[in-house]
C-alpha cells in the first residue's frame, strides 16, 4: 500500500514539474523574440527601483555579494565583466538559442530568460547600443579578452556576454518590461 502511495506521489510531483517547465518553455518563446536584436540588462524588481532612485545601472551597487550571481568563491571567482569594473549585458543581436546551446552547452543563459526563476520575476532593460558604444565591450571582444588575460576562474557567457566600463546612466534606457511567474 506505502509504494503505491509512493508511485503516486511521485507521479503527481513529476507531472507538476512538467506542467511547470512547459509554461516556462512557453514563456520563453514569447520573451525571447522581444529580446532578440537588442542589447539588455537583467535586474531584480527591488533593485531596478534603486537603479532609478540612483538614476544609473552601477558595476558595484549597494548590494551584498551573497545576493549577486556567482560570487561564492570570492573575489578571484567574480563574473568577468564585474573583475573588469563593468556592467555584464545581454547581447542579443545575433543570438539563436538552439545553435548557442549547442556550441556552448555549459552556458547558463537560460537560467536568466525569461526570467530569474529564483527571484519570481525580473526586470529587462534595454539599453541603447549607440549611447553606451563608447564603453561597450562586445560579446566577441570580451570572449578574446577573457582568454586572452587567462581569466578562466571567472565565469562569462561566451559571445552573447557584453560589458559596459562604468555606470550606465538612465538616459541610455531605451525601455523596460518585467516578465515573472505571474506570466505563465
Amino acid at each position: 500500500m506505502e509504494d503505491d502511495f509512493e508511485i503516486r506521489w511521485a507521479r503527481q510531483r513529476e507531472a507538476r514539474f512538467a506542467k511547470s517547465a512547459a509554461r516556462l518553455a512557453s514563456l520563453t518563446n514569447l520573451i525571447l523574440p522581444e529580446l532578440c536584436g537588442g542589447l539588455w540588462h537583467i535586474t531584480h524588481p527591488d533593485r531596478f527601483k534603486s537603479i532609478l532612485n540612483s538614476g544609473a545601472i552601477l558595476p558595484e551597487p549597494d548590494i551584498l555579494d551573497g545576493a549577486r550571481y556567482c560570487t561564492g568563491l570570492g573575489k578571484d571567482h567574480y563574473p568577468y565583466v564585474r573583475s573588469l569594473g563593468g556592467v555584464s549585458l545581454f547581447d542579443f543581436s545575433r543570438f539563436d538559442p538552439d545553435a548557442y546551446t549547442e556550441e556552448y552547452p555549459l552556458s547558463t543563459w537560460a537560467t536568466f530568460v525569461p526570467y530569474r526563476t529564483d527571484w519570481g520575476s525580473s526586470v529587462w532593460i534595454e539599453i541603447d547600443r549607440e549611447q553606451v558604444a563608447p564603453h561597450l565591450i562586445s560579446g566577441f571582444e570580451l570572449l578574446a579578452k577573457w582568454k586572452s588575460d587567462g581569466a578562466h576562474g571567472h565565469n562569462i557567457m561566451p559571445e552573447i556576454e557584453a560589458a559596459h566600463i562604468g555606470p550606465i546612466p538612465r538616459t541610455a534606457f531605451k525601455r523596460a518590461f518585467l516578465v515573472g511567474k505571474a506570466d505563465t
